[in-house]
């Protein structure tokens, strides 16, 4: 049986497109040119906004800082708040878009949520929103906008995740005991998410990291039946053969690292699959953390 998972992995180069086609419509409520911002979510939203946090310094648009909404610090001044929730309920994010006298966005998918009213601008993914727990499409989709909205043509990233979910997924990788996820720049939040992935959907042990700090340490956990997997084109010289040699193995995709993120969301379902585990609906976890006040 097809998991809701699946379906909403699947429809991920649809939504990009469409996304790519609202930038220019939302551009009037997301972050401006020059413009300080913060961009604060929790769990998936925050790597999310790591990777967005990169992306848009790299590309000029002025500073940006990423934050766990729980842990943005008080007293920074901002031009503006970039809050990032799928569900628009999440507790920290809502207290955060309460307590902030900086000028505030949102990015949804749920127009019928509390963030509507707490954010000064908010722009509706509703097109993008999931039934399953698990964050998948919502998530890239979001990124997809924003990196739309910085210049970015996405017809390369859109082509390389249509080969992504068409692909057959390799036995070594349902199969394998351990990953690693390593990222440069940008891709490290979404090396971060998809270690994230695998957790939820499958409950497999993953680790992420900067590439660069791999070798000051956790490159000790490679050997047999352990995948290192590289998100984006910027492999560290000599690390490929540094992995191979402990005898694990090192992948490193062509593809726009969300594409890339896009194949490992589909190992994550495979490998819940073949334990038995609903992807859809994973173990400890809901649609969005409602803390009691």
């Amino acid at each position: 049986m097809t998991t809701h998972t699946e379906v909403e992995i699947a429809s991920q180069p649809a939504c990009w497109r469409r996304a790519a086609e609202l930038a220019s419509e939302a551009g009037t409520a997301l972050p401006r040119k020059g413009e300080r911002v913060a961009v604060v979510g929790c769990g998936t939203s925050w790597f999310v906004a790591q990777a967005y946090a990169v992306l848009r310094e790299r590309a000029g648009h002025g500073e940006t800082d990423a934050f766990a909404a729980s842990e943005t610090p008080s007293g920074r001044r901002y031009d503006r708040v970039l809050a990032l929730t799928r569900s628009g309920t999440t507790t920290e994010v809502l207290d955060l878009l309460r307590g902030t006298g900086t000028p505030s966005i949102a990015i949804t998918a749920d127009p019928a949520t509390p963030v509507m009213s707490l954010a000064d601008d908010v722009v509706v993914l509703d097109f993008a929103d999931e039934r399953s727990v698990v964050q998948t499409r919502f998530a890239t989709t979001q990124l997809a906008l924003l990196r739309a909205h910085l210049g970015e043509d996405l017809t390369q990233a859109i082509a390389d995740a249509e080969e992504a979910v068409a692909e057959p997924v390799a036995a070594e990788l349902i199969e394998a005991e351990q990953f690693t996820f390593l990222g440069r720049g940008w891709t490290c939040g979404l090396a971060a998410e998809a270690a994230l992935k695998m957790r939820e959907a499958a409950r497999t042990w993953t680790e992420s990291y900067p590439a660069m700090e791999y070798r000051h340490g956790p490159i000790s956990i490679a050997g047999p039946d352990r995948i290192t997997w590289m998100l984006g084109q910027d492999v560290p010289p000599g690390l490929a053969d540094q992995v191979a040699a402990t005898g694990g193995t090192f992948l490193s995709g062509g593809r726009d690292a969300m594409a890339e993120l896009v194949k490992i969301q589909r190992v994550a379902v495979e490998r819940a699959k073949a334990r038995g585990l609903d992807p859809d609906r994973p173990m400890h976890l809901t649609r969005s953390v409602i803390l009691e006040a």
